[in-house]
C-alpha cells in the first residue's frame, strides 16, 4: 500500500483545515487507516484512527478529541482528517498510516506539514 498525504499549509489559530490521504496498491478498504504527527523537537504521536471497511470505529488522541474528525471514502481510496479549532500546538508534520490492525501501522506516507500561526 502506498500512501500519499497532501494539503499541508499555514492556517491561523482557531481556523480549520482538512488533510486528504490517497491510498494505492492493495485494497485499501481492508486496512485500518489513521494519522500520526510529529511536532518540532517532539516524538511522533498518535492522532486518530478509523477502522477498516465501513469505518464504523474511530478513536482520537485526547489532545484532539472534539476538534478533529477522521473519515474515509473507500470509493476514492481516501482518508480525511478534518481539523477544527486549530491551535499553535497542532503544528506538526502529519503522517498518514495504514495497517491490518488499528493503532499499529504497517505503512506510512511521506508526511505533510501543517503550521498553525498568526
Amino acid at each position: 500500500v502506498q500512501l500519499q498525504a497532501s494539503g499541508g499549509g499555514l492556517v491561523q489559530p482557531g481556523g480549520f483545515w482538512r488533510l486528504p490521504c490517497v491510498a494505492s496498491g492493495r485494497t485499501s478498504s481492508s486496512y485500518a487507516m489513521g494519522w500520526f504527527r510529529q511536532a518540532p523537537g517532539k516524538e511522533r504521536e498518535f492522532v486518530a484512527v478509523i477502522s477498516s471497511w465501513s469505518g464504523g470505529v474511530t478513536d482520537y488522541a485526547d489532545s484532539v478529541k472534539g476538534r478533529f474528525t477522521i473519515s474515509r471514502d473507500n470509493a476514492k481510496n481516501t482518508v480525511y482528517l478534518q481539523m477544527n479549532s486549530l491551535k499553535p500546538e497542532d503544528t506538526a508534520v502529519y503522517y498518514c498510516v495504514a495497517g491490518s490492525r488499528m493503532y499499529i501501522p504497517d505503512y506510512w506516507g511521506q508526511g505533510t506539514v501543517v503550521t498553525v500561526s498568526s
